[in-house]
């Protein structure tokens, strides 16, 4: 994916290369510095005494070493003061300063840690938004996968109108299918698969929630297994033809819509968060069946209103539901038309969801 959010430690991410949050003289320190030179080992040390030291906003490369990565990518990220010294513009050169080493050294795979955020005082929330900004923009011409590595959802700190809206949002249409009782599910089970007339009540018990009773399905001695062959055609008499009225497929109205939008494929996909070699699948098989996130990915980059989103769902088999907490959660921004995938996706991960495009 082009831009994931992860949580993890990034000295065990085996990508191509990692970036490290250092300081001005790359010798080592605390927090992710510190661990990555602890990880990488003595060797590290030894070449980063080579190189001079980093200005802020700038970057310099050395081998993984002991990490399980081809680089590290360091970068020296700006001090908070109140945000009025320019800390914004040396954070996204930090960013796009590392991005263009990776890419000229040739790595399709770069793990970033939010830089700054950490003893320098950044703010999470602000340094979250800097870092999504310049690595999209980046992405807009570059094919390249970087993830964004978080220890924990604290830099997700949504505002509490937010948070507060999107729980009341939940509150009022979550059905949670788990609550229903066993003999709840067993009532269910009749109503869909009502016995015959005159025959006997079952036995409701049951080995397993779900698993209709032996009894309730009588058994005829005297029952022959069917034969296929011997039923003729009649039995599928204009099935044939009623196959030749199979409607355009996931891939035909994904298409349709791109153009529609007047978006071009790369567009499309950068914005859906999306794999250049997925959506080449898709654009080359006409009967290929994507994920549900996928297809929803799809249907935020396309910004799709609510019924057009079910219905490009519906191509691929799939379903908004309200008894899912992220569907209702997607739902929630596309109701409001709020098509930002980082900013839906900072929502999902704070209610501890799967994300878009991943």
């Amino acid at each position: 994916m082009p831009l994931e959010i992860v949580r993890n430690d990034i000295t065990k991410m085996q990508v191509d290369a990692i970036v490290n949050a250092a300081n001005r003289t790359l010798l080592g320190g605390g927090g992710v510095d510190g661990a990555i030179h602890r990880a990488a080992g003595p060797a590290l040390l030894a070449k980063c005494m080579t190189l001079g030291g980093c200005r802020t906003g700038e970057a310099k490369i050395t081998p993984g070493y002991r990490l399980p990565c081809r680089y590290i990518i360091h970068t020296v990220g700006p001090v908070w003061h109140g945000g009025e010294k320019g800390e914004r513009e040396q954070l996204e050169s930090c960013y796009r300063s590392a991005l263009r080493l990776a890419a000229k050294h040739g790595c399709s795979t770069v793990a970033f840690p939010l830089i700054s955020s950490g003893i320098y005082g950044y703010p999470k929330e602000q340094a979250l938004k800097v870092a999504a900004d310049t690595i999209r923009a980046f992405l807009a011409f570059h094919e390249m996968t970087v993830y964004l590595v978080v220890f924990d959802k604290t830099a997700f700190r949504l505002s509490r109108e937010l948070t507060d809206d999107i729980r009341e949002y939940i509150d009022q249409h979550y059905v949670d299918l788990h609550s229903d009782t066993a003999a709840r599910r067993r009532e269910m089970e009749l109503e869909n698969f009502p016995l015959p007339p005159g025959a006997a009540q079952p036995d409701l018990a049951m080995k397993s929630p779900g698993q209709r009773p032996v009894s309730a399905m009588p058994e005829k001695k005297d029952a022959q297994p069917l034969d296929w062959m011997r039923m003729g055609e009649p039995a599928f008499s204009g099935l044939e033809a009623h196959l030749q009225e199979i409607d355009e497929s996931f891939s035909q109205m994904l298409l349709r819509k791109i153009d529609e939008k007047g978006m071009t494929d790369a567009q499309c996909y950068k914005k859906a968060n999306i794999d250049r070699k997925l959506f080449s699948k898709i654009r080359s098989d006409v009967h290929y069946k994507p994920s549900k996130v996928t297809a929803l990915s799809f249907a935020i980059a396309l910004e799709l209103p609510l019924e057009q989103t079910n219905e490009l769902l519906k191509k691929a088999g799939y379903a908004l539901s309200h008894s899912n907490k992220f569907d209702l959660i997607v739902e929630y921004f596309i109701q409001r038309r709020n098509y930002d995938m980082f900013a839906i996706n900072s929502a999902l991960l704070y209610f501890d969801q799967n994300l878009l495009g991943v």
